[in-house]
């Protein structure tokens, strides 16, 4: 077989997304969405596998900026679009796309690579670990009561169209970003990706609503939602679909709760994406009427070892050398010498001997304070080489906050 790995010419965007689109199942935008999918894809930083003239394997990547422990937005590929046609798996093409991609990111001057995977299992191989989980909620609002802490009352609520308050919600997000790790500061364009709202791809709900909350005539927070209504013998049983919910202070937070809970002809509210920390289980009596649930959402993976944990801060001062393994990209194997406290922190080579032993996949699951390295020592992914060293190492690597992926990409 003789193929061509090659970056993608403006002329065969259309082509190459469709493949995309054909290799998970899902069949290709039409219209507006097709249009703003081709806004928000960088053509330069997007390429493939040709066979002759025909696209088989797909991958892209994004030029985030990544919040790290400390506040600071760290430069970071987020990989995308990424597929083989069945007809071309177990042939090595996804390998030789994952190379091409991580020494075109280090080539950028991008000292991480981030991603969300549909197959989690695949990316492990590549260097890149599960760093941040997501709290998915089922909320059962028949037998919960809403959120009432002391000034909900002085909250406005307004519901506004969703297309029309993006500029509102958007200053929110803006200022919530730097608070806490994994997330994103949107790019050009993706604003608009969080109020597209395809009648296909619904599930059964009505249209995306949209409700803003007020404080002395200021956008503090909002809450975009859906309602799949539904009907049993002994009334209404719809559910709400919180999509987004974004607020600056804990009084907002609430009230726009207490909002959500109270949708007439409902029974229930689910969200799929919250914080582990999040503090809606707290403000309820009974948090096992909000049927939790985690699963991982971003994966990072550090492409320059020595950047990477220069560019974050260290809740308590560390000093720990690192010998990291990194068979994928080899010019991160050895030891280092890292060093920092909460003010900065420097990473550089070192001969000196190793206390800690992991490999980069490890680094990339620790580094946002997400998992403790003393849980991946328990596990057997990190090996302690001097007593005591792992203690100290996990406690500098913790995070106040827990890292957060707020949306897909």
């Amino acid at each position: 077989m003789a193929t061509e790995l090659r970056g993608v010419r403006s002329l065969e965007w259309d082509d190459w997304s469709d493949k995309l689109d054909l290799a998970f199942g899902e069949p290709p935008p039409t219209g507006a969405q097709r249009a703003l999918r081709r806004e928000c894809t960088e053509i330069d930083r997007s390429f493939g596998v040709w066979d002759d003239d025909e696209c088989v394997a797909t991958a892209g990547a994004l030029s985030f900026r990544l919040t790290v422990p400390g506040g600071s937005a760290v430069p970071a590929a987020g990989v995308t679009m990424v597929s083989v046609q069945p007809t071309h798996r177990r042939r090595g093409l996804l390998r030789s796309m994952m190379r091409h991609q991580l020494a075109d990111v280090r080539e950028r001057g991008e000292a991480l690579a981030v991603l969300t995977a549909s197959e989690p299992a695949i990316y492990g191989r590549f260097g890149y670990g599960a760093a941040a989980l997501d709290l998915r909620l089922n909320v059962d609002t028949t037998r919960l009561a809403a959120p009432e802490p002391p000034g909900v009352d002085g909250v406005r609520l307004r519901l506004v169209d969703p297309a029309a308050a993006l500029a509102d919600c958007e200053r929110v997000y803006a200022r919530l970003v730097p608070a806490r790790p994994g997330m994103l500061a949107r790019l050009p364009g993706w604003e608009r990706m969080a109020v597209q709202d395809a009648p296909e791809e619904r599930d059964g709900a009505g249209v995306l609503q949209c409700v803003v909350a007020e404080v002395d005539g200021e956008v503090r927070g909002y809450a975009r939602y859906a309602v799949k209504p539904g009907w049993e013998r002994g009334g209404p049983s719809g559910e709400v679909r919180v999509r987004h919910l974004d607020a600056l202070d804990p009084v907002v937070y609430a009230a726009l709760w207490r909002f959500l809970f109270g949708i007439d002809l409902t029974t229930s509210v689910s969200v799929r994406s919250r914080p582990v920390d999040d503090a809606l289980p707290l403000l309820v009596a009974d948090m096992r009427r909000c049927a939790m649930e985690l699963r991982e959402s971003l994966f990072v993976r550090p492409v320059e070892v020595g950047a990477a944990l220069a560019a974050r801060t260290y809740r308590t001062p560390v000093d720990v050398v690192l010998e990291v393994a990194d068979p994928f990209c080899p010019w991160n194997a050895g030891r280092w010498r890292l060093t920092g406290d909460a003010t900065g922190a420097s990473c550089a080579r070192t001969r000196d001997p190793a206390e800690l032993a992991l490999s980069v996949r490890e680094l990339g699951s620790a580094y946002l304070g997400g998992f403790t390295l003393t849980a991946l020592a328990a596990a057997g992914r990190v090996h302690e080489l001097r007593p005591g060293a792992l203690a100290a190492a996990a406690s500098a690597f913790g995070s106040d906050v827990a890292p957060w992926l707020p949306h897909g990409f």
